[in-house]
């Protein structure tokens, strides 16, 4: 999983990007990158290991003058970590560097696609998805001569998988997704005030809706699943193409990964996760509220703890303290380093859990590790009982589309049975949101969401999927 943001034509767009880039950081952690468009048509950019305040700093903005570009913040889901993976990637044209790409998403058929490049003389510079897209456009537009809207189209029919993407080409800024639109993909508008004093309008893009209000800027739309949008100085924002299939959005968008503040597929993700919270509390009236407090693991769990809390009418607290300095645990490249997160993450408050019953939500269970941890640290502080609500089905199966959930055989859901899983984790009862909730969750929309983490419904046949997360490859 990772994020992008683009700014075209407003002044300062290294800053604003960078600005995009930092209300997007919980999308990626390991790198980030931001490239600009200069006054003599070249591409410029910097990109570095490390977070967005780090990397592209105020010296870095001040040097890449320009007034559109792209960024990009990294989360591994496979492939090297080294700032050759990191974004955005330039690809060199005859003409110079006057391409650039980012893209936030998960190819399936990279390996198939890299062979065949490779085999016509195209050479990389890293393993990403990414990189590959901007490469493949341009072998399309220079060696073919296809206008270069026709290039992304091809490539856009080529691709297997999510992808939502900004490319910057001469003058012009390019936006496109995938046609199942897998990850959440938006744009905006900005009135911005520039160096001078001068109004200066444009317009912006994010991964995330939340990306916008750092800036002020107006959230006008999603960019559509199969759609391209073309930006050319002095005119308005064109459509080049709307080719949709099936959608096929990520729930664990609206369940984990994206920030609450954001919509999402026409979702407000807070308000979807406090209805997944009274949902699990309506399969707890027999649970009395006597003596009983609702606790998040903090921060994804938050609002469905909340509508929890709400729906029951009990006690809603939070008795973990998060150190909000140690990152997502969950996008931890390791298990060592997913483990050591959670003992440097989170720490309880003296006497809160004395002689308590605790309701402990949390997001989701993948492999058990993280959550037994801190299960045995609030038994220690002194709860009586924990009773774990999941705001998610069990996850059965792996994340193609950019997120780096383990293989098969690494989740626990597929290891032990319900009540196995429970005594491993020490809780005294544990429930997971099912399936079917989804129906009243998402009324009418069920069938726009992609489940198959939760149900191996897959949209491309299992074959396809082939050894890809035993390859080196990486989309983000």
């Amino acid at each position: 999983m990772c994020g992008v943001a683009g700014v075209f034509e407003v002044e300062g767009a290294a800053g604003l990007v960078s600005s995009l880039l930092f209300a997007i950081q919980h999308r990626g952690q390991e790198s980030c990158g931001a490239a600009v468009r200069d006054d003599r048509g070249r591409i410029i950019g910097h990109k570095g290991m490390g977070l967005v305040k780090n990397v592209l700093d105020e010296e870095v903005q001040a040097r890449l003058s320009g007034s559109t570009g792209i960024g990009h913040v990294r989360y591994p889901t496979a492939g090297r970590s080294d700032v050759l993976n990191a974004q955005p990637h330039a690809i060199e044209l005859a003409e110079g560097p006057t391409m650039a790409v980012s893209s936030n998403g998960d190819l399936i058929n990279y390996g198939e696609l890299r062979t065949r490049m490779e085999a016509e003389g195209v050479v990389f510079k890293s393993d990403n998805d990414a990189e590959l897209i901007g490469r493949l456009i341009a072998l399309y537009h220079v060696r073919d001569r296809f206008p270069i809207e026709e290039a992304i189209s091809k490539v856009q029919d080529e691709l297997k998988g999510a992808f939502s993407t900004l490319l910057m080409y001469r003058d012009e800024l390019f936006a496109f997704r995938d046609p199942h639109g897998f990850r959440p993909f938006v744009m905006g508008h900005l009135t911005h005030e520039g160096e001078e004093g001068q109004p200066s309008e444009g317009t912006v893009f994010a991964s995330e809706s939340c990306a916008f209000g750092i800036l002020g800027a107006s959230l006008v739309r999603e960019v559509l699943p199969g759609e391209i949008l073309r930006l050319t100085k002095c005119r308005p924002v064109t459509r080049v193409r709307l080719a949709p299939q099936q959608k096929r959005h990520c729930v664990f968008e609206l369940i984990y990964f994206s920030r609450p503040d954001s919509v999402d597929f026409g979702e407000r993700v807070y308000a979807m996760r406090e209805r997944i919270g009274a949902c699990l509390a309506a399969k707890d009236a027999d649970l009395s509220n006597d003596n009983l407090v609702v606790m998040p693991v903090p921060d994804s769990s938050n609002f469905v703890a909340l509508g929890y809390a709400k729906a029951k009418g009990a006690e809603f607290g939070m008795g973990l303290l998060r150190n909000h300095y140690v990152g997502r645990t969950f996008i931890k490249p390791t298990q060592k380093a997913r483990d050591e997160g959670v003992q440097q993450k989170f720490s309880p408050l003296p006497g809160f859990f004395e002689g308590k019953r605790v309701v402990l939500v949390d997001d989701s269970i993948v492999r058990g590790t993280s959550l037994r941890k801190i299960i045995a640290m609030v038994r220690k502080a002194g709860a009586s009982e924990i009773h774990v609500r999941i705001g998610s089905p069990e996850v059965v199966g792996s994340c193609f589309y950019g997120i780096d959930t383990p293989t098969k055989e690494e989740l626990i859901a597929n290891n032990m049975t319900g009540s196995q899983i429970r005594e491993y984790l020490g809780a005294d009862s544990l429930t997971y949101l099912a399936i079917g909730d989804f129906e009243g969750l998402l009324p009418g929309r069920r069938a726009e969401f992609c489940t198959a983490c939760f149900d191996l419904d897959y949209i491309y046949p299992p074959e396809a999927y082939g050894v890809k997360k035993n390859v080196v490859t990486s989309a983000c």
